[in-house]
């Protein structure tokens, strides 16, 4: 999930603070599915996304999708894909409605005493459980509009295929990739909706919509010095630890250089006419060619997604060294991971570090292999009916903006298919749990998504 904005506390909108009206038929078909597919542990240790998918198989065609249109598949037993369709017209080409099965592992011992991390609640306004915000909300709306479609005899003008996946968290047999390699044909797609986008909510007020339309690109890099060492009584200024040292703590204090692209320079051009003062002005001059490098390092130093959004990032997350007390350090190494803009030369990233930590010493090894990923376009059919929706529910702006993470999204995009992150799911900036203990997502938030997301979809598959 994406890294969030900081407080915007200028013109903004009031959540409501009525009680929220009893559930309706439809949002008691979502909240079923979602209870379901929480209580299916699908880790990548011990758990399995082939019997999520196969939950979600048998409540679409106990729905009316014929079987033919229903298919679980997968290169691993417990690894397996859901990839349904409901057949349009076929004036347009399909939309593609992603969203992942797998997540994150969790132990009953990191969260409260009282939470289970695969037993589905509900408590105190908020829906609590493995995957409730990561990804199992968005593919418990997308198996609950399917079936809604269905039901109520809906004929769009192009095909909507649904297909929930394995392995996006980490895994050895990728569900997006595997798919578009293997079976391309189920689900190409003119477009996909995808996770990544979202609400923001700051002391109950409703901010911004959010559309993802491009992410950062994963690389990590091994730094490593090796020393013939010696006996600890004898130390020389010839250290691997401090070669290695002085070498991280250049590169800390090393920003690579502003760039923007269409999706980050539209985000900050919309996000300034949400603040005030100084903070807005800078938002203009950064979006301007070429950005006033005065007001990104303004921004940098206010907010770390500004930062983040605005350069590719660095950051040493592991440590090694030595092996033993007595003995000088024959080896130091350190990882660094980096979250490259669209677009960066994973080798030119690989040469800046090595420039930056000037020390030929430090052997810099890329770890793994980058996957480019390049922005989607802004597609006025995309943004038009979110815009407009977002509008009619909340009264807040929609901005397009880039996740300083990473999605299934990037396979989609390098085979052709732009994806936007696109949920409708608010949540409170200052309490995010996807990933971390008590996991949750709130109730009157989860069934607005469900409502946003039908709408979205009709208003995508009728012209």
């Amino acid at each position: 999930m994406p890294m969030h904005l900081p407080a915007l506390l200028a013109l903004t909108l009031l959540a409501p603070q009525a009680q929220a009206p009893a559930p309706s038929a439809h949002d008691r078909l979502a909240r079923d599915v979602y209870q379901e597919l929480v209580n299916i542990n699908t880790t990548d240790s011990v758990g399995s996304t082939t019997k999520a998918a196969e939950a979600m198989a048998a409540r679409l065609k106990a729905a009316g999708l014929p079987a033919a249109d229903v298919q679980v598949l997968g290169p691993n037993p417990r690894k397996g894909n859901l990839v349904a369709r409901l057949h349009g017209t076929g004036a347009r080409r399909p939309l593609l409605l992603l969203a992942h099965l797998d997540v994150v592992e969790a132990r009953k011992e990191d969260w409260s005493p009282d939470l289970d991390p695969f037993v589905f609640v509900e408590r105190d306004g908020y829906f609590y459980g493995r995957g409730t915000s990561d990804d199992k909300a968005m593919a418990a709306i997308w198996v609950a509009t399917l079936i809604r479609l269905k039901q109520e005899g809906f004929t769009p003008d192009r095909d909507i295929i649904v297909a929930l996946t394995a392995d996006e968290e980490g895994g050895t047999s990728n569900g997006v990739s595997w798919l578009l390699e293997n079976h391309r044909d189920l689900i190409d797609a003119d477009f996909a909706l995808n996770e990544g986008g979202g609400g923001e909510i700051v002391n109950g007020r409703y901010l911004l919509n959010e559309v993802q339309a491009s992410e950062k690109v994963y690389q990590s890099f091994q730094l490593e010095v090796t020393n013939p060492g010696g006996h600890s009584s004898l130390p020389t200024g010839d250290n691997a630890i401090y070669h290695l040292a002085e070498g991280l703590a250049r590169l800390a204090q090393y920003d690579f250089p502003v760039a923007l692209n269409p999706v980050t320079r539209t985000f900050f051009e919309r996000t300034a006419g949400l603040e005030q003062g100084q903070t807005a002005a800078d938002m203009k001059a950064v979006a301007k060619t070429p950005p006033d490098p005065a007001a990104a390092a303004r921004l940098s130093q206010a907010s770390p997604y500004y930062h983040a959004l605005l350069r590719t990032t660095c950051v040493a997350t592991r440590l090694a060294g030595g092996h033993a007390d007595n003995a000088l350090p024959q080896m130091a190494r350190a990882l660094v991971n980096c979250r490259m803009l669209p677009g960066a030369d994973p080798k030119e990233v690989e040469q800046t570090i090595v420039h930056v930590l000037g020390d030929d010493q430090i052997t810099v090894t890329p770890v793994g292999q980058a996957t480019p990923s390049e922005a989607s376009p802004l597609r006025p059919d995309v943004m038009i009916p979110v815009e407009r929706i977002a509008r009619e529910m909340w009264d807040v702006p929609t901005v397009p903006t880039m996740v300083t993470g990473a999605t299934d999204g990037l396979y989609l995009r390098n085979a052709g298919i732009p994806t936007y992150g696109v949920s409708g799911l608010f949540e409170d900036i200052n309490d995010t749990r996807a990933h971390g203990r008590d996991e949750r997502v709130g109730v009157k938030q989860f069934y607005e998504s469900r409502e946003f997301l039908y709408r979205v979809v009709k208003a995508m598959c009728q012209e």
